[in-house]
C-alpha cells in the first residue's frame, strides 16, 4: 500500500527577462533558478536561490526565495535543509499558508508526524479550502494510527474537491485498515472512476475484494494492474493467492515462478510454488520449500506439513 507522492507549491516571480542573459538582481537568479529546478538541476538552483538570498531584497521577495530553494532541497531529499528554509520563510511572512504546508511535507518525510501535523494545521487555519493540507494531515495522522482522523481529513478534503483522487484513494486504504471493506471498495472504484490507469487503485481493490471472497474479482484487478506495472512482484504474488484460492493451480504455478524472477528472494513465493507443486505432485516441491526456509525460517512452522509430505517415501 502506497501512499501518492506529495505536492509541493512553487512560487516564482513574473518573468521580466530574456532566460540567456546573465542575472544581476534577485529576481533574475530566481527565474534562472527556477528554470534550473524544473531541468533537474538542483545544485544550480539552490546556487541562483542563494545567490538571490545574499542580495538582501525586500522580505516578500526574500521569503519567496527562502521558499524556492527549500523546493529545491526538497527535490534532493536534504529535508533538514529545506525546513531551516521554510522556517525562515515563515519567520519572514508567518501569515502565508504555503510555507507552512511545505513544511510540514518536509516534517512528514523526516516521520516527524505531529510536528507535521500541526504545520499542516496551521496552513488550514490560515487556508480553510485546501485540499492537499487536510490530505497530507490524513496521511500523517494515518501514519500515527489514527485512521479515524486521517479519514475525517480525506473527508474534508473531498468536501472541497470531490474529485482529488489521492484523497479518495487514502481514506480506501483508511477504510481498509478499518476493515471497512465494501466502503474502501467503493473508494477504489471512484480513483479508477477518475483515472482508470491509476494501478495502485486496483492492487488495493484486488486485496479488498479477496477478504470479500470475489476471487474472480480480484484476479481481475491484479490482471488489470498488470498491463500498466509489469515488473511488480508483489501484484503477481497477489494474484498467484487468489488463483490458488480459485484451484487454479496452472495460473498460480505461473504467477509465483513470475514474482520469483523478479524477486528471488521472495520467500513466500517460493513457500507457495511448493505448496502448488505438492498439490501438482511435482518432484522439486522440496527444492522450492527448502529455498523458503532459507530465506525465511519463520516459515517452516507454518509449511511444515507440505515439506515433510514430499520428504516421504
Amino acid at each position: 500500500k502506497v501512499w501518492p507522492l506529495f505536492v509541493l507549491l512553487v512560487v516564482v516571480f513574473a518573468p521580466t527577462i530574456v532566460r540567456s542573459q546573465a542575472p544581476q538582481n534577485a529576481e533574475e537568479f530566481n527565474n534562472r533558478g527556477y528554470d534550473r529546478q524544473n531541468s533537474g538541476d538542483y545544485d544550480g538552483a539552490i546556487d541562483d536561490f542563494t545567490k538571490a538570498i545574499a542580495l538582501k531584497p525586500r522580505p516578500s521577495t526574500l521569503a519567496t526565495l527562502y521558499n524556492n530553494r527549500g523546493n529545491a532541497f526538497m527535490s534532493k531529499k536534504n529535508f533538514d535543509a529545506a525546513i531551516n528554509d521554510y522556517s525562515s520563510a515563515i519567520q519572514i511572512q508567518p501569515g502565508d499558508y504555503e510555507n507552512y504546508y511545505n513544511r510540514g511535507v518536509a516534517l512528514q518525510n523526516k516521520n516527524s508526524y505531529d510536528a507535521a501535523i500541526a504545520d499542516f494545521t496551521k496552513a488550514i487555519e490560515l487556508y480553510p479550502r485546501f485540499p492537499l493540507a487536510y490530505n497530507n494531515r490524513g496521511n500523517a495522522r494515518g501514519a500515527k494510527g489514527d485512521l479515524d482522523g486521517a479519514i475525517a481529513d480525506y473527508t474534508k478534503a473531498l468536501a472541497i474537491n470531490p474529485k482529488s483522487f489521492d484523497a479518495l484513494y487514502n481514506r480506501g486504504i483508511a477504510l481498509q485498515a478499518k476493515g471497512n471493506i465494501d466502503e474502501a471498495i467503493k473508494d477504489f472504484t471512484s480513483v479508477l472512476s477518475l483515472i482508470s490507469d491509476f494501478y495502485l487503485a486496483n492492487v488495493n481493490r484486488a486485496v479488498a475484494l479477496l477478504e470479500r471472497g470475489d476471487l474472480d474479482g480480484a484476479i481481475a484487478d491484479y490482471t488489470r494492474a498488470l498491463e500498466f506495472k509489469t515488473d511488480d512482484a508483489a501484484i503477481y504474488y497477489g494474484r498467484g493467492s487468489a488463483r490458488q484460492k480459485k484451484k487454479d493451480l496452472d495460473g498460480a504455478l505461473a504467477d509465483y515462478t513470475k514474482t520469483i524472477e523478479i524477486d528471488p528472494k521472495h520467500a513466500l513465493a517460493y513457500a507457495n510454488r511448493g505448496v502448488v507443486k505438492s498439490l501438482q505432485n511435482k518432484p522439486d516441491a522440496a527444492a522450492d520449500f527448502e529455498m523458503a526456509f532459507r530465506l525465511d525460517p519463520s516459515l517452516k512452522a507454518t509449511y511444515r506439513e507440505f515439506s515433510e509430505k514430499r520428504r516421504r517415501p
